[in-house]
């Protein structure tokens, strides 16, 4: 828990994108950018506090409508979008302070749906696996200053794909075709999916974010299980994530932040 949860007392604004998180109340704010309006609207519901979930479909400055308040803000929109996701992320976050709001993260919100520590499914990472882990969390780390992605796929020492704009659903359909396609010659049940906070990251926006939709990704890829960094990654539904885990002999580890 952070400084900031102890101090939330007010309702909490959800910026909310796609994905796992069952919320889509930001179509204002990510899709038409009306800022304005989405600022008003929080206010009259009384949020202080803000906090952005789901994955991020970024828009096109040509399909974004303007307000007033929008385009009083237009420089530091079209800063925000001069770069990857996270920057897009934090550019709208200091936008929205700047606006007398406060970002906030899951951390401060919703700590118990962080990923803990250690092992939470019954299989666990053998030599092997342990290798491709720490192969996939040096290249991570490597390519973070860049905002590219925050997922590889890992299998006997090999870097065989990273995450890029398409997210980890497609990453891992795609390790899926190369293993069809003859590309990947490994036996099934070698490999993990290594998911890792870019550095310099605000933590507060874009957690890598691991769920049973994942899992079912690693199982079609023929992977041995997923490594991610406990405390800084969001585990959707854990429950049906570890029984699906259980079923398919995959592990599922939280590493050492």
């Amino acid at each position: 828990m952070t400084s900031a949860a102890s101090e939330i007392s007010s309702p909490v604004g959800v910026v909310a994108g796609g994905g796992a998180m069952p919320f889509a109340v930001a179509d204002s704010l990510a899709a038409r950018g009306q800022l304005g309006r989405a600022m008003r609207l929080f206010r009259e519901e009384g949020c202080r506090d803000l906090i952005f979930i789901g994955t991020l479909v970024r828009p096109a400055l040509s399909e974004i409508r303007f307000d007033v308040t929008t385009l009083r803000l237009l420089g530091n929109v079209i800063r925000a979008f001069r770069g990857g996701d996270d920057h897009l992320l934090s550019g709208v976050g200091r936008i929205l302070e700047q606006g007398g709001f406060r970002m906030v993260g899951i951390k401060d919100v919703a700590p118990d749906l962080l990923m803990p520590e250690g092992c939470i499914s019954r299989a666990w990472p053998n030599d092997n696996s342990k290798a491709d882990i720490e192969r996939g969390r040096a290249v991570l780390t490597a390519l973070g200053p860049f905002d590219i992605g925050q997922a590889a796929v890992v299998i006997d020492g090999h870097v065989v794909a990273i995450e890029d704009i398409e997210g980890t659903d497609a990453l891992l359909a795609r390790v899926a075709r190369l293993r069809e396609e003859g590309r990947i010659r490994a036996a099934t049940g070698r490999g993990v999916l290594v998911k890792v906070p870019k550095s310099g990251q605000d933590l507060r926006f874009d957690l890598p974010t691991i769920g049973p939709r994942t899992l079912e990704g690693v199982a079609r890829a023929g992977l041995a299980g997923i490594a991610v960094v406990a405390g800084n990654t969001i585990a959707a539904e854990p429950q049906a994530m570890i029984s699906l885990a259980d079923a398919k002999y995959l592990f599922v580890i939280g590493l050492t932040a």
